[in-house]
């Protein structure tokens, strides 16, 4: 009788036949361009089905032809994400920005408005801001404290409030963990159509992983992340995912084959290796990110600290907060009192945790977002996001936890 198995049981075996690969328990890295096909009748068909000639047979499946294509370890790691989302299918990309510009260029055209929380991930920001006017679409923003009312405003006031091709969030917003309601996306988005097509709903979930938060289960229509950071998590490799339903993918994985902007065989064989233990990684970094917020919290050299476990439960954002999440995550964002010369002081001074960017990897990593990720937005943008010169994020990693306080204390103090 077959088992439901969880997720996380799942991580080490689904998708995997050993004896096609010599009885290896562990998937090998399959490092070849191309494929052998048996006959020539059976490479017309899996091109055929590649290339969307025909649609598959009942229980046909895509054949191996050539790895910008389809690869065996880019396949399995699919099949393995999407377990996670309970997405129809995954597409693994070569980075986070490619999974997030493939989907931009993907359900936006010339002439087309994009709708976008903000803050967003700088690089996201960047290309909205410089890439997407070139082809002709424009772009306006909402933040987290902005009603539906008003967001809908903010539409109509473009004047291109049919044109509305897809709305873009980002929640938790990177730096500063702002909450952006999912629900109420979707609600606006219904009431949209981008010409005679639909308006959709995409979420960055890259600061709550997989584990931490379901935008399908929610009503999203796509979900991206930067696998670089949890899934990934160890700091060793450089790839982004989108999943979604099989309509939506079809289309985001077919530009992926002529961009070319799938991930490697290699990579895909460590993020194989991440996602075994990428459960129990973040229920870590989730449980020590929950103790060095509390210690924060209560430091006389702190300003506020910007944490979901951390809301209160009289709060308006409690209820968002509980809807859309099932723990508070890893990343803490706190304003130091003082500016940019104390904030620096802090990261200067701190040993154990390391001073650079990225998040969610094993290590824990500080960085000041105003002068590194988010330093290209417009200064007075910046400001509105709440991104300013005190502002210092730190992504907890899985040390242990006494000894993550132990050097923020001694940092706070060289202060």
């Amino acid at each position: 009788m077959k088992k439901n198995f969880k997720p996380e049981s799942l991580m080490m075996s689904h998708g995997y036949k050993p004896e096609l690969s010599e009885g290896s328990i562990k998937c090998p890295i399959f490092q070849t361009s191309t494929f052998v096909f048996k006959t020539a009748e059976e490479g017309k068909a899996f091109f055929e089905l590649a290339y969307g000639l025909r649609q598959k047979e009942q229980d046909e499946e895509l054949g191996l032809i050539y790895s910008r294509i389809n690869n065996p370890n880019l396949e399995i790691l699919e099949n393995r994400l999407s377990l996670w989302d309970k997405a129809d299918d995954s597409a693994v990309f070569e980075s986070g920005m490619s999974a997030i510009s493939t989907v931009l260029l993907e359900f936006l055209k010339p002439g087309d408005l994009l709708l976008y929380s903000s803050p967003t991930y700088g690089g996201t920001d960047h290309f909205i801001h410089d890439f997407l006017p070139k082809i002709g679409v424009d772009a306006v923003a909402f933040h987290a404290e902005d009603s539906e009312e008003e967001i809908e405003a903010i539409v109509k006031a473009t004047g291109k409030a049919d044109r509305l091709g897809l709305i873009y969030i980002e929640t938790p917003a990177n730096p500063t963990n702002s909450m952006i309601d999912i629900e109420m996306c979707n609600r606006i988005a219904a009431n949209h159509k981008n010409g005679e097509g639909k308006t959709y709903v995409c979420v960055d979930n890259t600061y709550m992983g997989p584990v931490w938060s379901k935008p399908l289960e929610i009503g999203a229509d796509l979900v991206v992340y930067s696998a670089t950071k949890f899934i990934g998590g160890h700091s060793d490799l450089i790839a982004g995912a989108v999943m979604g339903n099989a309509e939506l993918m079809l289309r985001v994985k077919t530009l992926r084959t002529f961009l070319g902007n799938m991930v490697s065989p290699h990579t895909a064989w460590l993020m194989l290796r991440s996602l075994e233990t990428l459960k129990i990684r973040m229920e870590k970094q989730s449980r020590n990110a929950q103790k060095v917020a509390n210690f924060l919290n209560t430091h006389d050299k702190v300003e506020k600290v910007h944490y979901l476990g951390l809301i209160d439960e009289n709060s308006p954002n409690y209820e968002l907060y509980k809807r859309q999440y099932n723990a508070p995550g890893a990343m803490i964002s706190f304003n130091i009192k003082g500016g940019e010369k104390e904030a620096f002081k802090f990261l200067n001074s701190l040993n154990l945790i390391q001073l650079a960017v990225s998040l969610g990897s094993t290590e824990s990593l500080a960085q000041h977002p105003q002068t590194m990720t988010h330093c290209a937005i417009e200064p007075k943008a910046r400001e509105r996001m709440g991104v300013t010169a005190n502002l210092v994020r730190v992504s907890i990693g899985v040390e242990d936890a006494d000894d993550i306080i132990s050097d923020v204390e001694q940092a706070l103090n060289a202060v």
